[in-house]
């Protein structure tokens, strides 16, 4: 009897991983819990209301590991942006929790979130969003410059060392090629040190040579620097060189694969396309 009760325990927990909740809130008062990059828990974000309302997110409980490599993906309509922007707090949930780095963030004032999102969290979107009038160093340093604080020195050399931008800090954006601009970019949103990393379709304007640069740094920044890096893509190359990926449906989480490859990620994608 406790045979069988311990064979059906683990065929409970096999179960549950293979639905796709293995990247589900760690448990409470574990270290992964208190410090995990950043989490969810039943987060659903509603547009509209009555009859017309459109549910871009139901109920989504999702865990995104610290120095971990997460993709997330799914149909258009999916909810992929959503997800992205609820928990890197450019958008608020209609109910629901995330957290940062243990913090709430619905507990936060508008101060604090604005804070939190400029020093805690980077981002890397697709058009780069460079200012053009500024250097490639005054780009990297901007979000330091809002905040009032002098960069790092040692840490601002390390991160230009791996990006390979020493000879570009005086370039202006129409100096650098597309790559350039894009590690610029991620330079910028490693520059704080930030607790996670959201990176929007960083490949999708970039040619696939230069696309795959930017992965191998989004990648090293993981490796070599211990940084927590979420990105939504589209593409099954791009997503496979993540830890794992992370697949939405009707803004649901309806699977999460580890250790994916291409083959099977774009096979996965096929079963929520047909």
């Amino acid at each position: 009897m406790e045979r069988t009760a311990q064979a059906r325990t683990q065929a409970q927990v096999q179960a549950q991983a293979q639905a796709g909740n293995a990247t589900k809130e760690p448990p409470e008062g574990t270290a992964a819990h208190q410090e995990g990059g950043a989490r969810t828990v039943r987060l659903t974000k509603s547009y509209g209301t009555g009859d017309t309302a459109v549910r871009a997110l139901d109920e989504v409980t999702v865990t995104f590991p610290k120095g971990r490599f997460t993709a997330i993906m799914g149909p258009s309509g999916a909810g992929k942006s959503t997800l992205m922007h609820c928990v890197a707090g450019l958008d608020a949930p209609t109910s629901g929790q995330v957290y940062v780095g243990g913090q709430e963030l619905g507990a936060l004032s508008d101060r604090a979130l604005t804070r939190l999102r400029r020093e805690r969290i980077g981002f890397v979107f697709q058009a780069f969003n460079l200012l053009p009038t500024l250097t490639a160093r005054d780009n990297i340093t901007l979000p330091l410059t809002l905040a009032g604080r002098r960069p790092d020195a040692e840490w601002l050399e390390t991160v230009v060392r791996i990006l390979r931008l020493g000879d570009r800090l005086a370039h202006r954006p129409a100096e650098l090629s597309g790559g350039q601009q894009q590690r610029v970019a991620l330079a910028r949103a490693l520059i704080t040190r930030p607790e996670i990393v959201f990176a929007d379709e960083p490949t999708g304007n970039l040619d696939s040579r230069t696309g795959t640069e930017v992965l191998d740094l989004l990648r090293g920044a993981v490796d070599d620097l211990g940084q927590t890096v979420t990105m939504v893509t589209h593409d099954p190359v791009a997503a496979a060189r993540a830890d794992a990926v992370v697949f939405l449906s009707d803004g649901r989480v309806v699977d999460v694969m580890r250790d994916p490859a291409p083959a099977t990620v774009l096979d996965r994608m096929r079963g929520l396309t047909s």
